[in-house]
């Protein structure tokens, strides 16, 4: 999905373990999101990984984003991701 939405919060980044990464290790941290239109549109909480998870994103501003949606299967129970693939501040 690509839109242009805004950012309501985003965490502090972590590093967690990766078999697929470097070292290790991935940079990672969440944020959520929310179409434009109000305080009732959709919002999203999506995660950053790697380069992506070291920038910062303040509440309040707009942003073209990427985001890339997965369903997946763990002991039984089925899961809802969302990876931010991209995340481009829009200028004021």
């Amino acid at each position: 999905m690509k839109r242009i939405m805004k950012v309501v919060s985003q965490g502090e980044p972590f590093a967690v373990q990766s078999q697929k990464a470097e070292g290790g290790q991935v940079t990672k941290c969440n944020i959520v999101l929310q179409e434009p239109g109000g305080k009732y549109e959709n919002s999203y909480v999506a995660t950053m990984l790697g380069q992506l998870a070291t920038c910062r994103f303040y509440a309040g501003e707009l942003v073209y984003a990427v985001l890339r949606f997965q369903a997946r299967e763990y002991n039984g129970q089925m899961y809802q991701d969302i990876l931010a693939v991209d995340l481009i501040k829009i200028k004021d």
